[in-house]
């Protein structure tokens, strides 16, 4: 049986972890650093560090909040946001980071994936996906979700996965913030169209019943989430038990350092 991976994400504004809902009305959720070890402790398979306000403020990630947090963990660690250059990646993994996610650069230059890919390796490359459905068609949304790319979400998926991204982190806009569980729908659609692994992002609530569903109704390889997790309705370890009683089995990863 294949293992299914538990990832929160920290959405990171001014230095501080914010959560929002349909990405409006952002409020303070914890101190990065103090989450990010909370998370790696209790079991989290993995981490994502979202600069949101990076690209739409023209300024890169923090670099240095990127080392203090991975000098936390010892789990694989996404960081995104403003990244829109080879320098800019090379920064990043320099400063402890795993993998690199990108978004709204990789929509203004698809090439941008194949030149990242070539550097790196795609294991290294994440491309982020925000969408939105409109008239029962999903769009691409760039810009912290503030502008409609017109892109179907289907045909983008399937570019980036040619160009040799190594995973998409597919957020439903929708569903974002809203606790009521993923679009099932919408990762249904995109992760049997492809072949490489799916995070799904967007609406978990404090009910593992909702993990279940992602996981038992689609092929995702990964399940996102944020409020829950930052405010404990729902402790990762927690989670991970409840999906063992339904018989999905979570990453086993090492939580401290080998020496």
């Amino acid at each position: 049986m294949l293992t299914k991976r538990i990832i929160p994400c920290l959405d990171i504004k001014e230095g501080k972890t914010v959560k929002g809902i349909n990405f409006e009305n952002l409020k303070f959720a914890g101190d990065p650093v103090e989450l990010s070890k909370k998370y790696s402790s209790q079991g989290a398979d993995e981490l994502v560090f979202l600069d949101i306000s990076a690209t739409n403020e023209k300024r890169k990630t923090m670099v240095e909040l990127v080392e203090k947090v991975a000098k936390n963990v010892f789990i694989p660690f996404t960081v995104g946001g403003g990244i829109s250059s080879v320098d800019d990646i090379r920064a990043i993994l320099s400063a402890g980071a795993d993998k690199i996610s990108i978004n709204s650069s990789a929509v203004k230059n698809p090439e941008l994936i194949n030149t990242c890919v070539n550097y790196f390796g795609s294991q290294c490359i994440v491309v982020a996906i925000d969408a939105k459905k409109i008239n029962n068609e999903y769009y691409v949304y760039i810009n912290a979700g503030k502008k409609n790319t017109g892109l179907k979400l289907l045909d983008w998926a399937k570019e980036v996965q040619e160009r040799g991204a190594g995973e998409i982190l597919l957020t439903s806009m929708d569903f974002d913030g809203t606790q009521k569980g993923f679009d099932i729908r919408m990762n249904k659609l995109v992760s049997n169209a492809l072949k490489i692994p799916i995070i799904a992002s967007g609406g978990a609530g404090a009910n593992s019943k909702h993990f279940k569903e992602i996981f038992e109704k689609t092929n995702v390889d990964a399940a996102l989430a944020a409020s829950i997790f930052h405010y404990d309705t729902l402790p990762i370890y927690k989670l991970k038990k409840d999906l063992e009683g339904f018989n999905i089995i979570t990453r086993t990863i090492r939580q401290t350092p080998i020496l």
